[in-house]
């Protein structure tokens, strides 16, 4: 079959690394992919957000499967266009992927159904934002109501900074229309959990957990980033959370999102906070979350693209998923001055015995040289028997790549074992 990509990131990567492997795919194109997929996709410059340009190119080359990867695309439509012309797509089709595209949307579904998340109040008007914040908890979550590229969550320790952050989003517009409306929530703590899942809308199958690593420097300080790392599995998410969220929370989103007449095909992303009070959901995603991805599907036994065949056929239940016991352990490589300014163009030399990377930003020149072209630029991802385990062969292969200009975390896992070892 012929597949189509769509996206150009470390998620994309590890999408068409995984997908490869399968007997039924003979031709991957990624749009627009970059200068590391295009060792394993013919890469197409065609951007992922310009949808009429993603629709001629998989008619006029007799597209088998589309995998609509990223968000944007996916709440624009994309789906919906392809499946017009007769293309199957692993992906929500619009009126699903609004669980991502406006929080205030996810969080009245949740209120609506009972699903358990933190307490909220949305706005539409920049004052009453301010009023409330005058005599809310404190900390508390400002979010912008629609997407911002991972960057429209901020949690304000004071009133002055909760203040801010509104004024930033509806008065600045920093995010453009997504902070017409913002989210002002309770600030929960606990352990986080990333399980991402596949469904068809009718059945509902949880992947290996993960924990992920937002901050950008060791010991969780510095600015929040699109994610420095992962480890898999999450050592606090035990058996008995995870039939608690799947009774709780992953089957009641399926459910609900069906009455609402949004339902949901797909991979749907829960973002969970473990609290004193029982697990809850701080953010759903519409696709594969990114750097999750690169630490999940490294763990999956099965042939993933017979998987999302089956959830774009309505046939899940049928399908064969099954993951490793071992662990997996990602680092990523980002370029320095990440997430605020950085250069780039710097060459990346990543020897031959070092084999799961997955490029999110980088190009290459003429003569093949591989250079950084974006913030976060590559991750590193080994597996284990162990948590221990694949945490040091990760960072034995991190210490093989010459990537003068970059920079990694070098403590992605410790609070996984510090839970292991009950510190």
């Amino acid at each position: 079959m012929k597949v189509m990509v769509v996206g150009g990131g470390g998620r994309e990567h590890a999408i068409i690394k995984k997908i490869k492997e399968s007997p039924k795919v003979d031709e991957i194109y990624a749009l627009p992919g970059n200068g590391g997929i295009a060792e394993d996709a013919t890469c197409v410059g065609v951007g992922a957000e310009d949808l009429p340009g993603i629709v001629k190119f998989a008619t006029e080359n007799a597209i088998d499967f589309a995998i609509v990867a990223p968000d944007d695309p996916l709440v624009m439509g994309c789906v919906d266009l392809l499946q017009a012309e007769g293309i199957p797509c692993f992906g929500p089709n619009r009126d699903a992927a609004i669980i991502e595209g406006s929080k205030a949307f996810a969080k009245d579904l949740m209120k609506k159904y009972g699903i358990p998340t933190a307490q909220y109040e949305i706005f539409t008007e920049m004052a009453d934002a301010l009023h409330y914040i005058e005599n809310c908890r404190i900390p508390v979550v400002v979010k912008a109501d629609g997407l911002a590229k991972g960057k429209g969550v901020i949690i304000a320790e004071t009133r002055e900074d909760a203040g801010q952050a509104v004024r930033e989003m509806m008065e600045d517009k920093v995010f453009g229309e997504s902070g017409s409306r913002v989210v002002i929530e309770e600030f929960l703590e606990g352990p986080e959990v990333s399980v991402l899942s596949f469904t068809d809308g009718k059945t509902l199958i949880p992947m290996v957990s993960s924990m992920d690593h937002k901050r950008a420097l060791d010991g969780d300080k510095g600015l929040n980033t699109g994610g420095m790392g992962t480890v898999a599995p999450n050592p606090y998410y035990t058996e008995e959370i995870a039939r608690q969220c799947e009774e709780e929370i992953f089957l009641p989103t399926m459910i609900a999102m069906n009455k609402e007449g949004r339902s949901f095909s797909g991979c749907l992303y829960f973002g969970l906070m473990l609290t004193e009070d029982g697990p809850k959901v701080i953010e759903y995603n519409c696709r594969f979350g990114d750097p999750e991805t690169q630490v999940v599907l490294p763990l999956l036994d099965s042939d993933l693209f017979e998987i999302m065949l089956h959830v774009a056929d309505g046939t899940l239940a049928d399908a064969d998923v099954s993951f490793t016991e071992d662990a997996a352990c990602c680092v990523v490589m980002a370029s320095k001055g990440y997430p605020k300014s950085y250069e780039k163009g710097f060459p990346i030399e990543i020897p031959s015995d070092v084999t799961n990377v997955y490029i999110a930003g980088a190009e290459r020149d003429a003569d093949g040289t591989l250079r950084s072209s974006g913030g976060r630029v590559l991750g590193v991802t080994e597996r284990g028997e162990n948590l221990r385990e694949a945490i040091d062969r990760t960072y034995a292969s991190v210490r093989k790549i010459r990537f003068d200009n970059g920079f990694c975390r070098r403590d992605i896992g410790q609070r996984a074992l510090n839970a292991l070892e009950g510190k």
